[in-house]
């Protein structure tokens, strides 16, 4: 008896087993198609929107300096690796008091961070303020003077202008 329960426990282990590797070896796979949309993308941040030169005495100051400065720019661009993201300001006008003015381009800005260019307001043509290849972050630093002059009439002078951020 011993001799046939010890057989059929084997029948019954090879039966388990041969079950087991029947199921081990059946299944099936499907594919899935992954997809994802990235677009240029261009974001500018400015430390400040507004910037002020107060009144000094044209002898000892030649060169007024914003009261803000330095302002903080910010630029992110996603875009081609290859591509180039530019930075460009352009005046709307003179700076204006009633029909008084005083010519923009005596506004000039320095620039530090890569990428980063000084240069000179203008009302005619936009003005490169920087230039980068490929996505990502850049930081930098903007110092605006204004040339003071005797010959400038008394008033509060204003003009707008606007940044614009390319990223093709």
């Amino acid at each position: 008896m011993k001799k046939n329960h010890f057989i059929a426990s084997i029948v019954t282990l090879a039966l388990l087993l041969a079950s087991a590797l029947a199921f081990a070896g059946d299944q099936a796979t499907t594919n899935l198609t992954i997809n994802a949309t990235v677009n240029a993308r261009a974001k500018l941040t400015l430390s400040t929107n507004t910037i002020s030169f107060p009144d000094a005495d044209p002898d000892t100051t030649p060169s007024i300096s914003a009261a803000e400065n330095g302002v903080s720019v910010t630029a992110k661009v996603r875009t081609g690796s290859s591509s180039s993201a530019t930075l460009t300001h352009q005046a709307a006008g003179n700076l204006a008091s009633g029909s008084i003015s005083i010519p923009i381009s005596n506004v000039t800005w320095t620039a530090t961070g890569s990428g980063f260019s000084s240069g000179t307001m203008n009302s005619s043509a936009a003005q490169t303020v920087g230039s980068w290849t490929g996505s990502g972050t850049q930081s930098g630093t903007l110092n605006f003077a204004l040339a003071n002059s005797w010959a400038y009439a008394t008033g509060t002078y204003t003009v707008s202008s606007t940044f614009t951020l390319t990223a093709p």
